[in-house]
């Protein structure tokens, strides 16, 4: 059973629970990349970051945690590229057809209530 925002499941430990709260606290428009939720809790990396939203992720904004690339995640592009246009996400469009990629300058969020890094 996955938890909804602002419930949590008794059988989180305690790093899945600031995970969660972290990606919880990211702004609509803003992003953080996996190792960016990872070094603001100063635990794990980025694939226990990752982990974590595969397994608790369905009741928080598990699309504003991102590749550290901008890239989205394989097989989720067409809902998260939904909640982007909805939150006014900065992407970056390549030409020849290529898939879009978040403007990770522009999007990415420091983990400090700042809002966006400034370059």
């Amino acid at each position: 059973m996955t938890p909804n925002a602002g419930e949590r499941d008794d059988r989180l430990d305690d790093f899945t629970g600031r995970v969660l709260d972290v990606v919880e606290s990211i702004p609509a428009g803003q992003v953080m990349s996996y190792g960016d939720v990872a070094e603001f809790l100063g635990e794990g990396g980025p694939r226990q970051v990752g982990r974590v939203l595969a397994l608790w992720g369905g009741g928080v904004p598990w699309w504003r945690v991102v590749h550290a690339d901008g890239s989205l995640l394989a097989g989720h592009e067409r809902a998260a590229l939904a909640r982007y246009d909805a939150e006014g996400t900065p992407l970056r469009h390549p030409g020849a057809g290529g898939s879009p990629r978040i403007d990770m300058r522009r999007a990415r969020r420091t983990g400090s209530s700042e809002g966006a890094q400034s370059g």
